[in-house]
């Protein structure tokens, strides 16, 4: 029988347990108050303000298992080996255990607890870096040593270097520890060494590496070895060792030294089960059987769409179960495009339509036991996809049907030289062979993710003018997707004076709401800048204007009324049950919460409402009057509100 994931997954975090962690829940994939980016895209990254010094509610033993999302590799999927929606299992020590527990630890977990076979496990340490002054990480290799000998495999050491001199040097015979450099075995978030500010924190890490024994393919270098693409490894997991501070003297040790590990549960699993496809694991290939049914083809056959169908829909369910609504914007826009592009596929290999959504149940039912917010949003997430689909097939007819005119128009312009068509050098399609102003209007007007423009142009042949594209996407609104550069931003831009007056201004404006409109209002989503806020809040229709102004007279007289906002931190359980308490996303606060509470002088409770901060301490500290610029519709139940403090 093979290992399930769920079943890694559990074993993971009582092996952490029963080694003095406590469990933490997964943040969402939206981080809280982060502006430099979309999505939660590894593990680690919900705990980097703890990593930086702050004193973690839950103490210095912390686990979990992590939803992560990364849009940079929707064109990945595919493959063996690439999903966008992944789990990271974690573990971290701040400021308390170190390489001698956490290196024996990992490897009992992979090869006691799963049962990976430790000939077939391989791991790479830091080599050292000279100009910084960094040593070589010789403490992990020692501690590598040991354990690959008590198991009675061998141990040798060998130094690779760069990933390309690796590939020329190849493994020699009994070798299982590798040396490479700060490119593939150091981490900050500033990266390398010598990028890293003066009063950055980093360290080297060691990585473990699956053995599935697959033949080597030399377009990734003349040998194999640990870091190669070729497929025959899989990297598996990762222990970071945050261990230095770069001064002005170069790098020297922390008083307090982290550990941040992350392993791809996933990958785990397809180690467990023996075979490099990820899609193979129980968690995901439940779905391909599923559309193995709906299609009536098989996964060996048609693997790429297979593989992109089932991503992309495991994927729309977490979004849409984060409270990510497909929308031409932001995160919405990933969420649109992973449904629209699993429609496309699913037509290519004769799904029913209308059933993806089936698909979605059956995501659902994997994951709902862990990740109960997917349950419980059950219908919610089958009907957004449902509604999605439908919405797309309404303009797919008629966008391919105008795509069609455009790729005519295209072959028009060519003229015959030497017996080859060639592109008509008078002619506006000298360079590119779709013009920027026709795939702005297939997006515009019949729902064409640029991406999925630029699928089809290749399956003919052609190309896009893309830069154009992006600058009349740039043009069209306030807030626009720059192709794959992602300039997006979520959350608190900063913790500016301005920003914390605007971000206190959300809790009295969402208060406003649910006094006014109802109860079943709950925020949906902010973006929070020293200029404005726009905020997203559940009602299935428009708010009048009457009612807009209803509003900001609601929150201005609290403003003008004085008062102070408290802070209060209590257990979650305890915060759920006292119904005065407002709260979205409970699923991502870790089990001691922070209520925020704005109070009048005179003793009235315009808020109270869970939070992350940071908030203005009284309400004459908010400055200006509130005004609400704007109210329209975010997404398909959510409304979206902009506004401003006007002194």
């Amino acid at each position: 029988m093979k290992t399930t994931g769920s079943d890694i997954r559990k074993k993971y975090l009582n092996f952490m347990v029963n080694n003095g962690h406590v469990i933490i829940p997964s943040a969402a994939l939206i981080p809280e108050n982060d502006a430099t980016t979309l999505f939660t895209s590894s593990g680690m990254q919900p705990l980097v303000p703890y990593l930086m010094g702050e004193t973690h509610p839950m103490g210095t033993r912390i686990c979990d298992a992590q939803k992560c999302f990364r849009a940079e590799d929707i064109e990945e999927v595919g493959d063996n080996r690439h999903t966008t929606v992944f789990e990271m299992l974690g573990n971290w020590s701040l400021g308390d255990y170190f390489k001698d527990e956490q290196i024996p630890w990992i490897y009992s977990f992979l090869v006691d607890e799963v049962g990976l076979d430790p000939n077939k496990i391989y791991v790479t340490v830091f080599q050292g870096d000279e100009s910084a002054k960094v040593p070589r990480d010789t403490v992990s290799t020692e501690l590598w040593q040991r354990l690959f000998a008590e198991r009675g495999v061998s141990n040798r050491v060998g130094d690779m270097g760069s990933e390309a001199s690796g590939g020329e040097r190849g493994m020699k015979e009994g070798e299982r520890i590798f040396y490479y450099d700060s490119a593939k075995n150091w981490w900050s978030r500033a990266g390398k060494p010598e990028k890293m500010p003066v009063g950055e924190i980093g360290g080297p890490d060691t990585e473990m590496f699956y053995d599935f024994g697959t033949p080597h393919d030399e377009k990734f270098g003349k040998h194999c070895h640990p870091n190669c693409d070729c497929g025959r490894f899989l990297e598996i997991g990762n222990s970071v060792f945050i261990e230095y501070i770069k001064t002005e003297n170069g790098f020297e040790k922390l008083p307090k030294q982290n550990v941040d590990f992350g392993g791809g549960l996933e990958r785990i699993a397809a180690a467990a089960n023996g075979n490099g496809d990820v899609f193979t694991i129980d968690l995901l290939w439940t779905v391909i059987e599923q559309i193995e049914t709906l299609s009536g083809k098989k996964y060996a056959e048609n693997k790429e769409a297979f593989r992109v169908i089932t991503d992309h829909i495991r994927g729309a369910v977490f979004m849409i179960g984060d409270g990510i609504f497909p929308s031409n914007s932001e995160q919405g826009y990933f969420a649109r495009r992973l449904i629209r592009r699993a429609v496309r596929y699913a037509d290519i290999i004769r799904i029913p339509v209308g059933t993806l959504k089936q698909l979605a149940e059956s995501v659902i039912v994997n994951y709902e036991e862990h990740y109960t917010a997917l349950g419980e949003k059950r219908k919610e997430i089958m009907q957004v996809i449902e509604t999605e689909e439908a919405q797309f097939r309404k303009t797919l007819e008629n966008g391919l049907k105008q795509f069609n005119k455009i790729t005519l128009q295209v072959h028009m312009n060519t003229k015959i030289v030497d017996g080859k068509k060639v592109l008509d050098k008078e002619s506006a399609y000298t360079k590119q062979a779709i013009n920027a102003e026709n795939a702005f209007e297939l997006f515009t007007t019949y729902g064409f993710p640029i991406e999925l423009t630029e699928e089809i142009a290749a399956e003919k042949g052609l190309v896009v003018e893309r830069a154009g594209f992006e600058k009349l996407m740039l043009e069209h609104r306030e807030k626009s997707r720059a192709g794959a550069e992602h300039k997006f931003k979520g959350g608190l831009a900063d913790h500016s004076e301005k920003v914390v007056q605007y971000h206190t201004a959300t809790h009295l404006m969402l208060a406003a709401l649910r006094s006014i409109l109802g109860k079943h209002v709950h925020q949906a989503g902010s973006n929070i800048t020293g200029e404005r806020l726009r905020y997203d809040f559940t009602h299935p229709e428009k708010v009048e204007k009457e009612t807009l102004e209803k509003v900001e007279a609601w929150v201005n007289n609290a403003i003008q009324t004085g008062g102070k906002v408290t802070i209060e931190t209590m257990s979650k359980e305890a915060a759920e049950k006292d119904k005065t308490i407002e709260g979205s996303f409970w699923e991502r606060y870790p089990a001691d919460v922070k209520v925020y509470t704005v109070q009048g002088n005179d003793g009235t409770v315009f808020s109270k409402e869970l939070c992350g901060g940071p908030h203005v301490s009284f309400l004459e500290d908010i400055k200006g009057t509130f005004k609400i610029q704007k109210e329209e519709s975010s997404s398909a139940g959510v409304r979206r509100i902009k506004a401003i403090l006007v002194e």
